[in-house]
């Protein structure tokens, strides 16, 4: 429970504790391809960073808030706002180069291509 706590409490600018954003994720594996859909919603497709590697995928960003004024009564917003980083371990190696990304109404949506390993085959070896 406490890892839980930790990953949505980051440290401020003053040392002090507040709660982040941190993007919600859906994987699923097919025998081609892996599907991830992360909500990342509130952003452009210009304020993300997707790097991928053969075994994970590594998103960054930073959802920048929008200050307001309001002259009578008090603003309260429960938006989180922030830079985030996940970094999310992928199930089956990938190539790297065919890797496609749309972002869509607020979800980022990868098609990860796996790598085709070649069949196995057994071959009769002569011994000499």
């Amino acid at each position: 429970m406490n890892h839980l706590f930790d990953r949505l409490l980051q440290e401020g600018n003053g040392g002090e504790r507040s709660l982040t954003f941190i993007p919600s994720a859906e994987l699923e594996e097919t025998e081609q391809e892996i599907h991830l859909k992360l909500e990342v919603p509130g952003m452009e497709a210009k304020d993300l960073n997707v790097e991928v590697t053969e075994s994970t995928v590594s998103i960054k960003g930073e959802r920048k808030s929008e200050s307001k004024t309001e002259e009578k009564g008090v603003v309260r917003s429960e938006f989180r706002y922030g830079s985030f980083e996940r970094v999310i371990p992928l199930p089956a190696p990938i190539q790297t180069a065919h890797v496609q990304a749309n972002y869509k109404n607020g979800l980022l949506t990868l098609t990860l291509p796996k790598v085709q390993s070649a069949p196995q085959s057994t071959v009769k070896v002569n011994i000499s």
